[in-house]
């Protein structure tokens, strides 16, 4: 298990907001943190502490009047740590080389890989030529419904007919270097994991997976690492201290590396 880091950003601000409250009319969101600094502060903590694989991600959809802004903030944090943070929101083939040339490692992509709530290999094979398998990674972010968890895609507001499992997963891997894959019911609430989601993320283990959602104590964390078999990485948010919350950051890092 590795810790990776996020940098959210939302209306040209640093914030971790609960997830499922996400709105592009009026580019609103239920906030539980805005934070005074900017985003190239985050990536320089990290980069400092020898961090790498944390995701910078654009909350505002690429035709609201706030994404200019939050783009700033995101190339920021990418120069300010070359190779050291993933960068994710709304990125197509066109758009993807400015960020990786700005110094992400990778780029997130999940609501253009989707048409019609189904995942549109065309277009998937398109972002893996345009930016190469190796630096390219698949947030399969998801919801649980009655027969299973299923993919949220266009900023979580939309359920989409993919569900997270083996099969998907395995078919997937030919086309990524890793996942990213946040449990939308409980993220941004601080109130604890979805084990059901971290169970079977634990048992495929095939490609490094990023998991997020809930945690909100040292135990959760330690829950993670046992139901993920200790194959898990973990993104953590609203829990964080750097962000008002009650976990030091620098501990989850250690507790991360421990065995």
């Amino acid at each position: 298990m590795e810790f990776r880091p996020c940098i959210d950003i939302h209306n040209g601000h640093v914030k971790q907001i609960v997830g499922g409250s996400l709105r592009d009319a009026g580019d609103t969101a239920q906030e539980n943190f805005v934070a005074e600094r900017g985003a190239a502060y985050y990536a320089g903590l990290y980069r400092d502490a020898g961090i790498r694989g944390g995701h910078v991600i654009l909350l505002n959809a690429a035709d609201s009047p706030q994404y200019a802004a939050t783009k700033r903030q995101a190339l920021s944090a990418l120069e300010a740590y070359p190779g050291g943070l993933q960068a994710g929101g709304g990125i197509t083939p066109e758009t993807a080389g400015e960020f990786l040339e700005a110094g992400a490692s990778h780029v997130i992509v999940t609501s253009f890989v989707f048409r019609q709530g189904r995942i549109d290999y065309q277009r998937l094979e398109q972002m893996r030529d345009a930016v190469g398998k190796e630096r390219l990674v698949l947030d399969l972010s998801c919801r649980k419904t009655g027969d299973g968890y299923r993919v949220v895609t266009d900023r979580w507001q939309r359920e989409t007919q993919e569900r997270v499992e083996e099969p998907l997963l395995e078919r997937l891997s030919g086309y990524c270097d890793e996942f990213l894959i946040h449990a939308v019911d409980v993220e941004g609430k601080a109130e604890g994991i979805e084990e059901g989601l971290a169970s079977l993320l634990g048992a495929w283990g095939g490609k490094p997976m990023t998991y997020a959602g809930g945690v909100h104590s040292y135990e959760d964390l330690e829950l993670l690492k046992k139901l993920g078999r200790n194959r898990l990485n973990v993104t953590i948010g609203s829990a964080l201290d750097l962000f008002g919350g009650v976990l030091s950051w620098e501990k989850v890092s250690e507790m991360c590396k421990s065995d």
